[in-house]
């Protein structure tokens, strides 16, 4: 049930409202966004909800059990504040929002409707359609760890606790060619072996991915030049000379994290832990019970 300020009850037991929409986003680079489905600029909170955005919203689904209320916001691609481009590129992923009804003529009166992250994103050609999922869709994510043969830790984070950061597993490079849309050759990997920064990251420091981070597929050698392959396509294309800081891959098998790492002790696997053959398995004079792959 949501709590109406005296002032707001007044207005809409008057019959004849003046109420707009409001949608407050807080992206995860840590940019706020302040949109209205009004005419002109209203400002509360420290924010200021421009108009012509080109959003609108379209009715709150609600429901009594745990399933995720949603409403769906829809915008123009050509709002200079929400491009096509950065719709791509994940910039509005998961990104906080407050949904608010908003008396424009006294924006003191105000209610916040709910909070929420942006959830799917459909695009058409002139327009995307954003859905606003309430914070009932955080029940329906994983916690806590894994019973799994490979590790479920990150490279590099407070339970693996390897420096990435150290010349033993990073370097910095720049792109030399571009080979296909996701495959480039580069500069200033020569001191690392061929499949190194597999499953690695590549953080872009120059060129129109600056600041992006994103994983790599593959790293081989040819002719003594790193031939590295992403993961995905950059949304923003890639040239030559744009600069790089990339890191190390691991595969999560306790083996890599032996010989490449020497972190075996850190290991957050199971990698004893019985194999789905082992459901499979059938008693035989010559053993084999000891759940490896068949």
């Amino acid at each position: 049930m949501k709590s109406l300020s005296p002032a707001l009850q007044a207005h809409l037991d008057e019959g004849t409202t003046t109420l707009a929409w409001c949608w407050r986003i807080a992206r995860a680079d840590g940019v706020s966004f302040g949109f209205t489905d009004h005419d002109r600029t209203l400002t509360f909170h420290g924010t200021d909800f421009e108009p012509e955005s080109g959003l609108t919203a379209s009715e709150v689904r609600a429901g009594s059990d745990l399933s995720v209320d949603a409403q769906d916001a829809e915008g123009v691609l050509t709002s200079d504040r929400i491009t096509e481009t950065d719709i791509l590129d994940g910039r509005w992923d998961n990104a906080e929002v407050e949904v608010w009804r908003v008396n424009w003529q006294a924006t003191s009166q105000r209610v916040l409707m709910r909070r929420g992250a942006i959830g799917q994103i459909r695009r058409g050609r002139l327009a995307f359609v954003a859905e606003v999922r309430s914070l009932a869709h955080v029940l329906g994510q994983t916690v806590g760890r894994t019973f799994q043969a490979t590790c479920d830790a990150a490279l590099g984070d407070g339970r693996c606790g390897i420096d990435l950061d150290t010349s033993a597993f990073g370097g910095t490079g720049a792109v030399i060619d571009l080979l296909r849309d996701r495959t480039f050759t580069a500069s200033g990997l020569n001191g690392f072996t061929a499949g190194w920064f597999t499953f690695g990251t590549v953080e872009w420091t120059s060129g129109a991915n600056a600041g992006r981070r994103t994983e790599v597929l593959g790293h081989d050698i040819a002719d003594g030049i790193a031939i590295l392959t992403l993961l995905e396509a950059p949304v923003r294309a890639i040239f030559g000379g744009d600069g790089f800081i990339i890191r190390a891959g691991c595969d999560k098998r306790i083996e890599t994290c032996g010989a490449k790492f020497a972190n075996v002790a850190n290991f957050r696997g199971f990698p004893h832990i019985p194999g789905q053959d082992a459901v499979l398995r059938y008693a035989t004079k010559d053993g084999g019970h000891d759940g490896s792959v068949l």
